[in-house]
């Protein structure tokens, strides 16, 4: 690994500099120097911010390097860099890049490597979706905390602001300087299929507020928060990642829900934004996706909000930005839109090649091209990515997965289980009255790095509380059989935990059978808090907003009465019957007061 006084060499002798900015903008005369002796094809790759497979820079499995050329026409990362330059990297679990917090260093070092040791090399920002909850990279040993729609149910700008903290610190400790994160849509559609849970809930103001502490969290850690996805997409029923979404709301409503965040998290000195690939006519009225609007980007987001720092898009190869246009105009339009960083193309070099073509034909000037750069690099000297890019191992060790980081997130977790109903006080089980019980429910995928299934994981965490529990998965749609095995185990158990994932006809049909063996049924909601509008007949009922591990001991410490249902509804509840009536309203929640 290169020294400190290699890299600074490689940088020009700028970054000790750079590394001291009294203002925003202080460096800018800097960084133009540096801008001013890039190439063309450098300056195209500084706008990329590219997928690679393989837990090493150089060294990746065969599989990976097979993924590599397949995808990208490279082997490794340090290939990827040496051919295209690069000026960022976005870490995936499915990409193999997170196997546990030493290995992520070494890839994050060995990337940096890679592209100082190249003519005019500079610091890559490494990044990833660490959204906690449900989108998850890094996982075990490093701290998980509840997700968005959790914290809301806490309701405390302080714990949003820890876990914006301690979430910062472990990333910035294995590489990771570029977060996207937090989520500031306002999630006011229950039927969304792609925000949901993600989002902090449905009052503008209340997610706001979490959304500035959380982004004073990961910032005071020296890692760049991400408010997304700009202009707001918490009211659609179309995921963007295979269609194309349309919100119809009025420029008035936008003003008053979906900017507020938005504007919160500017106010808070927010690094990055997030585009959205949704079509918003009230703002945009030609049918092309917010990330490809140049009146959303640049008339709104940059004129109206004065917002100047670096605008990220979400993934292009989401089909709701590749509806349209074909992939090799997408990154121009978005470029032309007011983008800067260009996220994950479906192929590299035909994206990188198409904006490189775009200067030489002069649709796009080298001086736009420059404004973004500028944006970046201001960024990274923000970071001190130019005087400090590699990491160490006794950095990981002595920062990721502490015992009192993980404390912290579990007393965070406590605060944000939902108490909605509790019949005859059914709730907390007595363990001399209900020693033995039975885990059932859906199971689905664990979210990264997570110990799962979801029945397994509250079955142990009772066990540890002094109940007998056994798990028995039964799935997100249990079939005739599965649902009379689950009936047939609840004949032996004095009670009968169920997880419902939003809920299906067939889940429906396991509680309300289990229901009737008059066995005690708790019921909890291991995603949408909405499910329990489907279940007027179970006793007692949790929304623990997830199924991670954290989310899920907090709930069984909740049912053992180890702790005391703190969580308030983030977003109301319909009534089934009748959607445009209110079951339980935001704020709603029970205590075992009364």
């Amino acid at each position: 690994m290169p020294s400190r006084r290699t890299v600074l060499a490689a940088t020009a002798g700028v970054a000790a500099s750079l590394a001291i900015s009294g203002t925003a903008h202080a460096n800018d005369k800097k960084l133009h120097s540096l801008i001013s002796r890039m190439t063309l094809d450098e300056k195209v790759g500084q706008l990329f911010v590219m997928r690679v497979y393989g837990h090493s820079a150089t060294a990746p499995d065969q599989t990976d390097i097979d993924a590599n050329l397949k995808e990208i026409g490279v082997r490794t990362a340090a290939e990827m860099i040496a051919r295209y330059r690069v000026g960022g990297i976005i870490y995936f679990t499915w990409a193999h890049n997170t196997r546990d917090p030493h290995q992520i260093a070494d890839l994050s070092n060995g990337i940096q490597h890679a592209s100082l040791r190249q003519p005019r090399g500079l610091p890559v920002l490494v990044s990833t979706d660490q959204e906690h909850g449900i989108v998850c990279r890094v996982g075990e040993p490093a701290t998980l905390f509840p997700g968005a729609m959790a914290i809301g149910a806490g309701g405390s700008r302080k714990d949003a602001r820890t876990l914006g903290r301690i979430a910062g610190q472990e990333l910035r400790a294995i590489g990771i300087r570029q977060n996207y994160s937090p989520v500031a849509d306002v999630n006011v559609n229950p039927a969304n299929p792609v925000i949901g849970v993600r989002s902090f809930g449905s009052e503008a103001d209340a997610v706001a507020g979490l959304v500035a502490a959380e982004v004073a969290g990961y910032q005071g850690a020296g890692v760049a928060a991400t408010a997304k996805h700009f202009p707001g997409h918490g009211d659609t029923a179309v995921d963007s990642h295979y269609g194309f979404p349309v919100i119809t709301h009025t420029r008035e409503l936008w003003e008053k829900l979906d900017a507020v965040p938005f504007r919160a998290a500017i106010r808070a000195g927010i690094d990055s934004i997030m585009t959205a690939h949704i079509q918003f006519p009230a703002l945009d009225d030609s049918g092309d996706p917010a990330t490809l609007s140049h009146p959303i980007l640049t008339g709104i987001l940059r004129g109206e909000l004065g917002y100047d720092g670096v605008v990220v898009t979400d993934s292009l190869g989401m089909e709701g930005v590749r509806t349209k246009y074909g992939d090799d105009r997408v990154p121009v339009l978005a470029l032309k839109a007011g983008v800067d960083q260009l996220l994950n193309p479906p192929s590299l070099d035909v994206a990188w090649n198409a904006v490189l073509k775009a200067v030489q034909d002069g649709e796009l000037t080298e001086a736009r091209l420059d404004e973004s750069i500028l944006r970046i690099l201001r960024l990274k000297a923000r970071l001190g990515l130019f005087e400090e890019p590699y990491v160490s191992h006794s950095g990981v060790t002595r920062t990721v997965g502490t015992p009192a980081h993980l404390a912290a997130a579990d007393g965070i977790a406590e605060r944000t289980t939902t108490l909605l109903v509790n019949e005859r006080r059914l709730l907390p089980l007595n363990r001399r009255t209900h020693r033995k019980l039975l885990v059932v429910g859906a199971d689905p995928a664990s979210p990264s790095g997570t110990t799962g299934p979801p029945t397994g994981v509250l079955a142990a965490a009772l066990t540890e509380l002094g109940f007998t529990a056994t798990a028995l998965p039964t799935g997100t749609a249990p079939s005739a059989a599965t649902v009379a095995r689950a009936v047939a185990a609840a004949q032996d158990a004095d009670a009968v935990i169920v997880g419902t994932y939003n809920i299906t006809a067939a889940q429906k049909t396991l509680v309300e059978q289990l229901v009737a063996t008059g066995r005690p049924v708790v019921a909890v909601a291991i995603r949408n808090p909405y499910d329990v509008a489907q279940l007027p007949a179970v006793p007692a009922y949790l929304a623990a907003y997830s199924w991670t591990d954290v989310e899920l001991r907090a709930a069984a410490r909740v049912i053992a009465g180890e702790a005391a249902p703190f969580g308030k509804l983030p977003v109301p509840v319909q009534r089934a019957d009748d959607p445009a009536k209110v079951l339980y309203p935001v704020g709603y929640g029970l205590s075992y007061g009364r």
